[in-house]
């Protein structure tokens, strides 16, 4: 028996077999102190990790309290080190992969600015009204759309704004939040 890679009879198939790269959104519950956000950020950077959005607000003010929201990507072995090295970190209190649960609700906020004149304008108008985004600023020459849903929807509004007259874009991040009476 041929144990050669790649032969028909290998042990191994032809083709490496490699770990997919998964989205998570980690919520993260940390003291509301001066430097947490940098050690936690830095603990990203310090290894490698990226984040693709990263929101952060007091969210219990009588315990000091704040949510960090991330949204990250890698391995599922990579998000398991993220977490595990999160919850290690001393003014973490609590590390929720939202993503995993399943049963959370994320959306986002942008600011969409559009130029455009005649057809142009129209056709902005319209999708805009198909997308259920918000005109917030309009002079003769371009419109500013605010528009709130999951980063999947902004990013198919954007795209379908570029070739009209799209300026530039300005979004929050991620908020997301678990369903259900529980709390985090």
């Amino acid at each position: 028996m041929s144990t050669q890679p790649g032969s028909s009879t290998s042990h191994y198939p032809a083709a490496a077999v490699k770990e997919q790269i998964v989205h998570r959104t980690l919520s993260v519950v940390v003291d509301n102190e001066p430097g947490v956000l940098a050690r936690v950020i830095g603990l990203f950077s310090g290894r490698g990790y990226n984040i693709d959005s990263l929101t952060v607000s007091e969210t219990e003010h009588e315990k000091h309290l704040s949510r960090i929201t991330i949204a990250t990507m890698g391995t599922p072995m990579v998000i398991e080190q993220i977490k595990h090295q999160l919850e290690r970190l001393v003014p973490v209190h609590r590390v929720i992969d939202l993503t995993e649960t399943g049963r959370a609700i994320e959306r986002e906020l942008a600011l969409i600015k559009v130029k455009g004149k005649g057809e142009n304008r129209v056709e902005a108008l319209r999708l805009a009204d198909a997308f259920r985004a918000r005109v917030i600023d309009a002079s003769t020459e371009s419109f500013i759309f605010e528009l709130t849903g999951k980063p999947e929807k902004i990013d198919q509004f954007v795209l379908l704004m570029a070739p009209i007259g799209l300026v530039e874009v300005s979004r929050t991040g991620i908020c997301a939040i678990a369903r259900g009476p529980e709390e985090m």
